[in-house]
């Protein structure tokens, strides 16, 4: 049997390597691909009863997407990073309702906006990156 921790070693050793060598849009795109795990995780906790690793989760997934939001440039991206601003703001709220609220509803609708911004930036050509 494979244990735990030196896979969630191995997990973390991988992606320090992968950071060490993304460019900004592929840590992006990693950052998103943690905050939708975050939130799936969430979910399941909700299910399992598990109410302090639900916080945990959503504790875990807005501080991901604070660091997206102070990774803005509004100067640079204009309306773009304004209404990411907004939507950042807002999906924060709407994390924190859900961890007060147990309610699996509004991280549906925070995974679905999350998916909309990485399909964003998914779509962006590689030779803008």
């Amino acid at each position: 049997m494979v244990n735990k921790k030196a896979m969630e070693g191995y997990g973390r050793g991988a992606i320090e390597s992968e950071v060490n060598y993304a460019s900004p849009y592929r840590i992006i795109q990693m950052l998103m691909e943690g905050a939708l795990a975050r939130v799936a995780t969430a979910k399941g906790c909700i299910a399992r009863n598990e109410i302090a690793e639900k916080g945990h989760q959503i504790s875990w997934c807005i501080r991901i997407i604070d660091g997206l939001k102070t990774s803005l440039d509004a100067e640079k991206g204009g309306e773009i990073a304004e209404n990411l601003d907004s939507l950042y703001d807002y999906i924060t709220r709407r994390l924190l309702e859900a961890n007060v609220s147990n309610d699996v509803a509004i991280l549906d609708e925070v995974t679905k906006l999350l998916e909309e911004i990485k399909a964003g930036w998914d779509g962006i050509p590689p030779e803008f990156h």
